[in-house]
């Protein structure tokens, strides 16, 4: 018996023994034998993406000397460097009225008729000095807190278009065209307006689907307050570079003959900067200095492009679906861009 029992322990032991050594040798060998054990990191990354510049400098020097790129540079560098100043300014002060300003005060301060409190919350879209990103959480507070969604939607129209930072933006953008100032103020007004109104009056309860918590819940105001501004910063600098690069790529690379093609026909450049400010997602704040830049278009149509761009596009497509659902986004999206087509070319015609 204690023959058997010594027998037992010592093959127990021997079998503890080989899987110790078993365990302490399987990380060597999956560091030797399986590709996953190098990692390919971002470091790694721009170091071999320097290492291909250095390497090939003779040609991309070449490259980057061309006409073509030469032009490239210098339309998005202008746009970038004219946009940022508004776009930097724009996103602190949205910050700052996301945060410390209680959505209770827009509450109190509209009227509780919904046909009066459309037009009344579409000019108060004028005190939120933010881009798109910011209107679509302020909305979606103001339904929560009890505002009728008729006054909350013609605010996150309106909000954007015709707030001072993008108005001031726009007269900079186009110091000799005054007129597209009080053009772009009054078309995207009444576009906000409309759509509260068809809200008001088409509208179902059942397509809209409201936020359930606060957009900063569980945040202090500071940290609030820099996570607004990290997240506009780097959703508006991103969707400006885009449009900068989409902008110059315009200017430099596709043929004159194009675009004048495009530009000659009136229906089909108001059809094509419209669709165009939809694709590019550019932030209102920089949206005008982008529209200035396409000087082969009428002015008919870069209105349109300014007035369609910070109500609908891809980005805010995505924001609204996410705030108040993918019914209401089917929708509203596709309304307020025939609205703000019609609007901007019969506001043009008037005013430009």
């Amino acid at each position: 018996m204690t023959t058997t029992t010594e027998a037992a322990s010592t093959e127990a032991a021997s079998t503890e023994a080989a899987s110790t050594e078993a365990a302490s040798t399987e990380p060597g060998r999956r560091d030797a034998g399986d590709p996953r054990g190098g990692r390919f990191d971002s470091s790694l990354g721009l170091i071999m993406l320097l290492l291909v510049v250095v390497v090939a400098q003779g040609p991309v020097r070449r490259a980057l000397s061309a006409p073509v790129a030469q032009s490239w540079m210098t339309v998005f560098t202008a746009v970038v460097l004219q946009a940022l100043p508004f776009l930097v300014l724009g996103v602190l002060l949205s910050a700052l009225i996301a945060v410390f300003v209680p959505p209770s005060f827009f509450a109190r301060a509209l009227p509780r008729r919904p046909a009066v409190a459309v037009p009344v919350a579409g000019v108060a879209g004028a005190v939120l000095p933010g881009c798109e990103c910011a209107s679509v959480p302020v909305a979606g507070a103001l339904v929560r807190r009890g505002v009728t969604p008729a006054a909350a939607l013609a605010f996150l129209l309106s909000a954007p278009a015709i707030n001072p930072i993008v108005l001031t933006a726009t007269a900079v953008a186009f110091p000799r065209q005054p007129q597209m100032v009080f053009a772009r103020f009054v078309a995207s007004l009444f576009v906000a307006c409309a759509m509260g109104w068809l809200w008001q009056r088409l509208g179902r309860a059942d397509w809209l689907r409201p936020p359930d918590r606060p957009a900063f819940h569980g945040h202090g105001k500071g940290a609030a307050f820099w996570a607004s501004v990290r997240h506009d910063v780097m959703h508006a600098g991103g969707f400006l570079v885009v449009g900068a690069m989409a902008a110059a790529t315009l200017k430099a690379v596709v043929p004159a003959s194009w675009l004048r093609g495009a530009a000659d026909d009136p229906v089909v450049s108001i059809l094509a900067l419209a669709v165009l400010a939809v694709l590019l997602s550019i932030c209102s704040e920089a949206d005008a200095f982008v529209a200035a830049s396409l000087s082969q278009f009428s002015l008919t149509a870069r209105l349109a492009f300014l007035v369609v761009g910070p109500m609908i596009d891809l980005k805010l497509f995505a924001m609204q679906t996410g705030t108040f659902g993918r019914g209401f986004a089917l929708r509203f999206a596709p309304a307020t861009f025939v609205l703000a087509v019609l609007v901007s070319t019969l506001v043009g015609a008037v005013l430009l």
